[in-house]
């Protein structure tokens, strides 16, 4: 299973190809990141890096995590999220080891997982793209989701119905973006198009399961590279 980054979106910017057209692109600080600990398969029950980014006052971190940071000899991080990995990348990595940029290439896809804007209660036009009624003079309801039952039979409403209600906010993964630039120095990394969240929001990027990693196709179940 490969290894992702931990990052924060600064915002989007656009590239120009030679053919002169125009590229939407996303600029990520992916990060350098640390590994916190080593989830070992038998005294855990499962593979995975904890991996923190992004530093912090240690006077806002508390006492136990503060703990487990100097264990590993490195800052206090701001944000924690474990990776799942598989035996080989187990035993290749140990607590304080830092993770890089360069984990990834120009023209390799990836993952990236982030939290939508939250956009509050809204109504169904908006989160849902409905049409809405008439605009004109005489109509009484405008932007109301309309009639949303049955008179006898079912003679309710079924779950999953489209209605206004809180919208963003939520945990979204974007597949399949490619990488277009690699900035090992500023450990800067450019995709094509958005990934969900705000700006300085954080996000969590891995190799895309599927699509092709360096021309070769990753075997999701093993995470190796097949030699088909």
């Amino acid at each position: 299973m490969p290894i992702g980054l931990l990052g924060k979106k600064i915002g989007m910017t656009q590239i120009f190809k030679e053919d002169g057209k125009i590229v939407p692109a996303t600029v990520i600080e992916a990060g350098p990141c640390y590994v916190l600990q080593v989830k070992a398969g038998e005294k855990d029950g499962y593979r995975a890096l904890q991996c923190g980014f992004d530093g912090q006052k240690e006077s806002r971190v508390k006492k136990p995590l503060l703990g487990r940071f100097k264990k590993a000899h490195i800052k206090p991080l701001k944000f924690i999220k474990e990776m799942r990995v598989d035996e080989a990348d187990e035993n290749k990595y140990k607590a304080g080891d830092e993770l890089r940029v360069d984990l990834f290439h120009e023209g390799d896809f990836v993952d990236i997982t982030g939290t939508s804007i939250g956009k509050g209660f809204q109504g169904v036009m908006k989160r849902w793209h409905f049409k809405g009624h008439p605009a004109s003079h005489g109509a009484k309801v405008h932007r109301t989701p309309g009639s949303i039952g049955a008179s006898a039979s079912p003679s309710r409403v079924f779950k999953g119905k489209h209605l206004p209600g809180r919208m963003g906010g939520k945990r979204i993964t974007t597949q399949n973006i490619k990488v277009l630039k690699v900035d090992k120095d500023n450990n800067l990394l450019v995709v094509k198009g958005a990934v969900s969240g705000s700006k300085n929001s954080y996000l969590v990027i891995k190799p895309a399961l599927k699509k092709k990693r360096q021309g070769k196709p990753i075997n999701i179940e093993s995470g190796t590279e097949s030699k088909v």
